[in-house]
């Protein structure tokens, strides 16, 4: 392992600095970034070469838009051209911890976990669920830190075997659940189907529940029939960049973290956009190990400046608004129409389809359109096998499989179709 120390390490008080103070920093840890970057990491020497850029030329927030945005499509690219990172690590392979996969596939390095703001020994004596998965992505084992360092016990749930999760909510008397808000609901449900009060007979008082759009009406349930408190936007985060906001106690929206830089883009021109104004958020880690520099996340959000009454002065995102590109998310994760196309590739059986997503009593449903070119000579094994490598690549599974009459689906139409509304 390196020796070296934290290039970046989380500074508490930038949070709550005046707004002109935290930013002279913030530029000053930019120009660390970018010379760094430009020293350490082949991938994004060349991208500053081919603009035409020497690390001098970027010395404060506002010289990022020299740069273009770099997007996952660029990375897919990168790390085919120049395997496995793309060029874009800073440091040696002995430094890592974990290697994680999303979807595209994209390899995402990563080290370790900054400090977080919360003291730690906030959730000491207390017992939180973790249902974010462990394998392949980097959600399950990014929290089980992070709640850790807030002093909190962990149980790593993943998802599925409901049953069983309710049996140990219910022994262990956690009192915190994380997770997406559809498969909490799911919990409560089965738990009363077994027979149980859940708000009598489970001890469960707070839920970090995030990862899906439209979630309101189910932080609401739970709010007001379960007593179960619901932190606001909660978290936002990816698998590339990790952790990039979070809500506080007052519930309005989440506070960008000081080891990010986030701006807010016009997908179309590229333009940064004014605090208030929807557009792409953009997002540059203070990363020594793998600094993607001007990541787009293609998530939709605009900055909120006004003061927060819980101390801090950082911007906020109010909530994640929809998507700038084709992929959708579901059940928080991405679904892109190059895995879908790639999944129904390996069908000769298909001649055309389409997924659509639709929202079905608080939870993301996928419905899978096709039409057949010819019939498959075991129709059932066949559709479970598609089911089986759907899941495979996109890391999601879809809920129904409907066969359409040839025609019925325009050739220049979406390959996946949102019909979710919020």
């Amino acid at each position: 392992m390196s020796e070296n120390p934290d290039l970046f390490p989380h500074d508490n008080s930038l949070e709550r600095l005046p707004a002109p103070e935290r930013e002279k920093k913030m530029d000053e840890k930019l120009q660390k970034l970018i010379s760094y970057a430009y020293e350490q990491a082949p991938g994004f020497k060349k991208r500053m070469d081919k603009a035409g850029l020497k690390p001098s030329d970027i010395k404060t927030i506002g010289d990022l838009q020299k740069l273009r945005v770099l997007r996952k499509d660029d990375l897919i690219m990168l790390q085919k051209e120049d395997p496995p990172f793309g060029g874009y690590l800073a440091v040696p392979l002995g430094d890592i911890d974990h290697v994680y996969q999303s979807p595209g596939p994209i390899y995402d390095p990563q080290r370790k976990t900054k400090g977080l703001p919360m003291g730690p020994d906030f959730g000491k004596g207390q017992i939180v669920m973790n249902t974010w998965s462990y394998h392949i992505t980097p959600a399950g084992l990014l929290v089980d830190r992070m709640l850790r360092g807030m002093g909190f016990t962990v149980f790593p749930a993943g998802i599925g075997n409901t049953e069983l999760q309710v049996q140990v909510m219910h022994d262990l008397k956690a009192t915190g659940f994380v997770g997406t808000p559809s498969f909490l609901a799911t919990l409560i449900k089965k738990a009363e189907e077994m027979g149980y009060d859940f708000k009598k007979d489970f001890s469960l008082k707070f839920a970090m529940v995030s990862g899906e759009m439209g979630g309101e009406p189910l932080r609401k349930m739970f709010t007001e029939k379960y007593g179960i408190f619901c932190l606001g936007g909660d978290a936002y985060a990816t698998a590339d960049i990790g952790s990039i906001s979070s809500s506080c106690e007052k519930n309005v929206g989440m506070h960008v973290n000081t080891d990010v830089i986030v701006e807010i883009i016009d997908p179309v021109s590229g333009k940064v956009l004014p605090a208030g104004e929807i557009g792409e958020i953009v997002v540059t880690p203070f990363d020594e190990v793998y600094p993607l520099v001007r990541f787009g996340t293609g998530d939709l959000g605009m900055l909120v400046t006004e003061l927060c009454e819980c101390g801090r002065t950082t911007a906020r995102i109010p909530k994640i608004m929809g998507r700038s590109g084709d992929a959708v998310r579901v059940r928080a994760m991405f679904v892109h129409p190059r895995q879908t196309d790639e999944v129904i590739a390996r069908c000769p059986e298909i001649a055309n389809y389409q997924l659509i997503v639709t929202r079905v009593e608080n939870r993301d449903n996928m419905l899978l359109q096709v039409e057949l070119a010819k019939e498959p000579k075991d129709k059932e094994a066949w559709a479970k096998a598609l089911e089986k490598d759907f899941a495979g690549v996109c890391k999601v599974r879809f809920d129904k499989i409907e066969y359409v009459k040839a025609g019925t689906i325009d050739k220049e139409a979406k390959k996946i179709v949102d019909k979710r509304t919020y």
